[in-house]
């Protein structure tokens, strides 16, 4: 039988630069560099090319305007978000979503002011559930 493929995920350095797009909404490398967050800026051409691998995987997309490349996300933060989610739940939790919930509610130092928003958003989707 054959197993099914997951989705790829991004490697942290990806991330970073997938967040900094997400950010700016769409951008040139040297935008990217400009406005990347981590304090110890990287190289362009290291840019350039996590962009290009980006584009190939399919999480941007690239279109050229004069002689620049302006890349775009093709995948919105919070499906990546989404993603992710699932991919962590599927591989560390057996498939168990409750399990995710429960780990994090238990080793989170989360504020009462937490706990009650995370209560709010189940009796909301409980709500939700019973219309």
């Amino acid at each position: 039988m054959r197993k099914k493929r997951t989705p790829e995920l991004l490697t942290s350095v990806e991330l970073e630069l997938m967040t900094t797009l997400w950010r700016l909404g769409r951008g040139t490398v040297r935008d990217v560099v400009d406005h990347e967050s981590n304090s110890g800026k990287r190289a362009y051409t290291s840019v350039a090319t996590v962009m290009k691998i980006l584009e190939q995987k399919g999480f941007v997309s690239a279109e050229k305007q004069d002689r620049w490349l302006i890349y775009q996300p093709a995948i919105s933060k919070s499906d990546y978000q989404l993603r992710s989610l699932k991919d962590i739940s599927r591989t560390l939790f057996e498939d168990t979503p409750s399990a995710l919930v429960a780990r994090l509610v238990d080793d989170e130092d989360l504020s009462p002011e937490m706990i009650e928003e995370i209560r709010a958003l189940l009796d909301a989707r409980i709500g939700n559930d019973k219309s």
